[in-house]
């Protein structure tokens, strides 16, 4: 089906070819109808899956017909996990509604930059605010923004937004904002406390999931290299020398490791850098632009990374560091094989995660080939598993003994502190 047939506007339907756009994904082809009829939904889809368009569209064509004379007033709030995935929806908006008889005014407000600035871009008038959600509670704190005249509330990648600590959050923005509104909810995984956040953000959403038999990009060739961990950088080094990788986003354990790793590489001559959270702002917009020009070759990064950059020409991934989650394992990889090009995944594994990685491979229902690499073969035995002592009955107070030590306590303070019980 073409998205002429999806119900949105010449205009829309006008930037959407410029753009290269023809055919919609699965989930742009079952959400804008929805969307467009007014429903609250619950969508369910993998990364790489097109679900930011899926609510860009309909909610611009939306907007367009209603759009009142005067100041814009702020009629959507998507809020995102990462400031990058904030940047990037919000130019959707803008580049989607770029052809539109009045063009949106949109803003996104980020940590790392001016609060006021983001308050007078706002206050300005602006018709669509895309936000991390503890930046918008920081400008909602300062009572100078108004959204009483919301329509549309979007969560995208609510199962990560969940893991930053959203869901205590979620209350006070509830209350900042109208109770009769569009709701739209877009998550790769729907864990019982997702479920939980959405009962409080609506009652009746039609649920859309679209389905994956391997819940992997059919076009990602994905690869499995055994090699002992003080190996893994020099492996690196031979992969990229012999096999020409070009564009390579390389998956770190943690933040040290990443600007540890990545200074080596630029010591050895390799176009290198690090990129994680703890960056400023202007610094991690800096490293993704380069990257994305290709004046940098190799980006090594924690799971920030992971979901929603949206950098199409990233021929391969590499699992330095193996991910905690089969779910992060499907974002990671998902990050290349984009808009119909082939990439390639590789995980490093040793000894130690041969066990984790077979859980990812059952999760992934897949069954990939170990490798070696000559001169970097994987030696040595997998280290004995070792059962610490059992638990002696016992041993330790219960926590029934401590509640009551401590009831007993309070009611009689001359007491000796030992439990009478």
């Amino acid at each position: 089906m073409p998205f002429s047939k999806l119900g949105l506007s010449p205009q829309i339907q006008s930037t959407l070819k410029k753009s290269g756009y023809i055919t919609p994904t699965p989930i742009q082809e079952q959400v804008i109808p929805l969307v467009l009829k007014h429903n609250d939904i619950m969508a369910m889809a993998q990364t790489g899956s097109g679900k930011s368009a899926s609510f860009v569209l309909p909610i611009l064509e939306l907007w367009s017909k209603s759009v009142g004379e005067g100041k814009a007033k702020i009629k959507a709030l998507v809020l995102t996990p990462t400031r990058e995935l904030t940047l990037q929806v919000a130019d959707a908006f803008s580049t989607f509604g770029a052809d539109l008889t009045r063009k949106p005014k949109v803003v996104s407000i980020i940590g790392g930059e001016s609060i006021g600035e983001q308050i007078y871009a706002i206050q300005q008038g602006c018709d669509i605010l895309v936000a991390t959600s503890g930046r918008l509670l920081d400008v909602l704190s300062k009572k100078q923004t108004n959204l009483s005249h919301l329509e549309f509330f979007v969560l995208d990648e609510a199962d990560k937004m969940l893991n930053l600590g959203f869901a205590e959050e979620l209350d006070a923005i509830l209350e900042a904002i109208p109770q009769k509104r569009q709701n739209l909810l877009f998550s790769a995984t729907y864990p019982q406390k997702i479920l939980d956040i959405a009962s409080k953000i609506t009652q009746n959403p039609t649920q859309v999931t679209i389905e994956q038999d391997v819940p992997t990009v059919e076009s990602v060739i994905q690869r499995v290299i055994e090699v002992n961990h003080e190996n893994r950088g020099p492996l690196l080094r031979h992969l990229l020398d012999n096999e020409k990788l070009e564009q390579v986003l390389v998956f770190m354990a943690n933040k040290r490791a990443t600007d540890n790793i990545a200074a080596k590489f630029k010591k050895y001559g390799y176009k290198a850098e690090s990129f994680h959270g703890d960056l400023l702002q202007d610094e991690r917009t800096y490293t993704l632009n380069e990257f994305k020009n290709k004046k940098i070759r190799i980006l090594f990064a924690t799971d920030i990374a992971a979901r929603g950059l949206d950098i199409d020409d990233i021929s391969c991934i590499i699992n330095f560091d193996l991910p905690r989650s089969p779910t992060d394992y499907i974002h990671r990889i998902g990050r290349t094989a984009r808009a119909g090009k082939s990439g390639v995944a590789i995980s490093f594994i040793s000894h130690e995660e041969k066990a984790h990685f077979g859980i990812i491979e059952k999760r992934c229902k897949v069954n990939l080939d170990r490798e070696q690499i000559e001169g970097f073969e994987l030696r040595g035995e997998a280290p004995l598993k070792v059962k610490g002592p059992a638990p002696i009955k016992g041993k330790g107070k219960s926590k029934k003994d401590k509640i009551r030590e401590k009831a007993y306590s309070s009611s009689n303070p001359k007491s000796s502190s030992s439990s009478p019980f």
